[in-house]
């Protein structure tokens, strides 16, 4: 996970998750992040992720952001990741409702964390 924040926030969502005080949202994020994790671990361009790089963060943060799909419909939310800080690592930086790409600057608003040291 990146840090700080996306590291903190999944271990709120870990320790929810062992004292059962997730509410429903958050019980259908811990789930649906947890497979895409699991699928992102095994595969990063497994298809159910529909992995693609944002050039925009790419740009931005100087190293290739890639965006997965995390859920679709409602509550669309991606999230974003970049290879490192070490060789066969990959890191989330952030979670994010589905930008709206058509519109110009979209990307810019998105602010993630940084990768760990290495």
């Amino acid at each position: 996970m990146g840090v700080p924040e996306m590291e903190a926030f999944w271990s709120s969502l870990l320790e929810k998750r062992k004292a059962n005080s997730l509410n429903s949202d958050e019980n259908e994020l811990f789930n649906r992040l947890g497979k895409a994790i699991t699928n992102l671990s095994v595969n990063p361009k497994h298809p159910g992720l529909k992995t693609h790089e944002i050039e925009p963060l790419s740009r931005k943060y100087g190293i290739k952001i890639w965006q997965s799909y995390l859920d679709q419909g409602k509550t669309a939310r991606r999230f974003y990741w970049a290879y490192g800080p070490n060789r066969k690592e990959i890191t989330i930086l952030g979670i994010e409702p589905h930008p709206e790409d058509k519109k110009h600057g979209a990307y810019a608003r998105i602010k993630l964390s940084e990768l760990p040291e290495k």
